[in-house]
């Protein structure tokens, strides 16, 4: 078996690394420093794609771990976004009712004062037609007393002229 053929054997992983330890303690036995040296080299060559594997996996997890941690950090970046925006809306919605009260405040505040003022209106005119009723009973009775005055009068001057006709 030449080296070159001797190299195409399984160089790696556990298998390479038993096959490597294999032909260092035959070359051991049979005094064979090259195929010592070959098994040597062969188990040291698996034991460092055994530990480049290894690493490999472990820099695969770190990788996955990290993007785990991204993705933990979006989601909470979103939930914190979500959260606001929620707040915001709840504020929103509070200003607006907040405003539709103040509003409905408003409204009923001023229905009140027009209340107000039509009742007091209409007692003011209530007030300004009893006046009236009462200045036209008043000047119905002064027509009557100031008739019956003349009547009188009248009266007068023919008791009068009846006395002393000839005044006229």
């Amino acid at each position: 078996m030449t080296s070159d053929e001797r190299s195409e054997t399984t160089k790696g992983g556990a298998l390479g690394r038993l096959v490597g330890k294999a032909k260092a303690v035959a070359g051991a036995a049979l005094a064979n420093d090259e195929l010592k040296r070959e098994g040597n080299l062969q188990q040291a060559a698996s034991e460092a794609e055994v530990a480049a594997e290894r690493e490999e996996a472990s820099a695969d997890q770190r990788t996955r771990e990290a993007q785990v941690d991204e993705a933990r950090a979006e989601a909470e970046a979103e939930r914190d976004r979500l959260q606001a925006d929620l707040e915001a809306e709840r504020r929103t919605m509070d200003m607006e009712r907040n405003r539709r009260q103040a509003e409905a405040t408003v409204d009923a505040d001023a229905a009140r004062a027009e209340s107000h003022i039509r009742r007091d209106e209409q007692a003011k005119q209530a007030i300004a037609d009893a006046a009236e009723r009462d200045a036209r009973r008043e000047r119905a009775d002064a027509r009557t007393a100031a008739a019956g005055l003349e009547r009188e009068a009248a009266r007068a001057e023919r008791v009068a002229d009846m006395i002393d006709p000839e005044e006229n």
